[in-house]
């Protein structure tokens, strides 16, 4: 169960502490207030908001810019195997001559792509290993990310 507090976007999203049991969090007061006793209950803690994958990054979040196309059913760019240091905030941008959908295996981030259109991909490189950047429907390999 997720609570948020008042006036609050979704990315504000409050987890309860789990020693709260559901009637504690439906009154809004612990067992030991519910008895008579004066402590408040405890306070929820605020998660971790994750930022979207596919979320142009912010000027703090400068990193890594790969850049690739594909037209007339080649790929041209930052090809092959791109290496990439662990931690490192890393923005793939994939402009297409065909209206495909771009996946980037490992990470699970996708973002669609057609002429015109290019596609952003943005993530903290946090996985090490080699993983491929694809053009879904065309089955093309773009390159690969080698994070480590």
């Amino acid at each position: 169960m997720a609570l948020t507090a008042c006036g609050s976007s979704p990315e504000a999203d409050l987890e309860p502490p789990e020693s709260l049991s559901e009637r504690e969090l439906s009154s809004g007061r612990s067992a030991d207030e519910q008895d008579g006793q004066d402590e408040p209950a405890a306070a929820p803690t605020p998660t971790s908001a994750r930022p979207s994958p596919t979320a142009a990054p912010s000027p703090a979040r400068a990193g890594r810019t790969i850049e690739v196309a594909f037209a007339g059913g080649e790929v041209s760019g930052d090809t092959g195997r791109v290496p990439v240091p662990l931690n490192e905030t890393v923005t793939i941008v994939v402009t297409s001559d065909v209206a495909d959908e771009v996946h980037l295996h490992g990470y699970d981030v996708s973002a669609p792509v057609a002429p015109g259109e290019p596609a952003t991909l943005t993530f903290d490189a946090t996985i090490p290993g080699v993983f491929e950047l694809e053009l879904h429907e065309v089955g093309e390999e773009l390159l690969s990310v080698q994070v480590s």
